[in-house]
């Protein structure tokens, strides 16, 4: 899921916990596992397995929508969040995602761990982090063990 015109609306400490509490909310709600996620200054990557039936999109779409209501009072007004006004059908109003965002359906248990490891990997190549346990916005410390963060990573036999 990406910021609006990929603005980092994410880098705030605060905006991350808040994305990261409706994460926790809605996988309860749609029963969805998380088995991975990162939070990026302008986008979030998941690794997700629905454990039903559903549209995935509308699910998300639905993360989406809660997460910014929350999200967008807490950030400024300045220049760059003068970027966030969009007129949509006839309306001028504040957002925070864009429309879309891009998923990938991981067919075998080889391509969801390649998927897990791309999020971890991901602040180290954008050159956030040193190394993948640096970065607090990401499900990486839970699986070296440390099992007390916002989130709780589900497990799947990948095997």
């Amino acid at each position: 899921m990406c910021c609006h015109q990929r603005l980092k609306l994410l880098q705030k400490p605060k905006i991350a916990r808040l994305f990261l509490d409706e994460l926790f909310k809605w996988k309860q709600k749609y029963e969805v596992k998380v088995l991975a996620y990162v939070i990026m200054p302008d986008h979030v990557h998941m690794v997700l397995c629905p454990t039903k039936p559903m549209k995935i999109g509308r699910a998300i779409g639905e993360l989406k929508s809660l997460s910014a209501k929350r999200m967008l009072p807490l950030l400024p007004e300045d220049v760059t969040t003068q970027m966030l006004w969009v007129n949509r059908n006839g309306e001028s109003r504040r957002v925070f995602w864009m429309r879309r965002c891009h998923d990938h359906n991981c067919r075998t248990p080889e391509v969801v761990l390649e998927k897990i490891k791309y999020c971890h990997k991901n602040p180290v190549q954008r050159g956030l982090a040193k190394n993948q346990g640096d970065w607090l916005w990401s499900s990486y410390r839970w699986y070296e063990g440390e099992t007390d963060g916002p989130v709780e990573i589900d497990s799947i036999e990948l095997q």
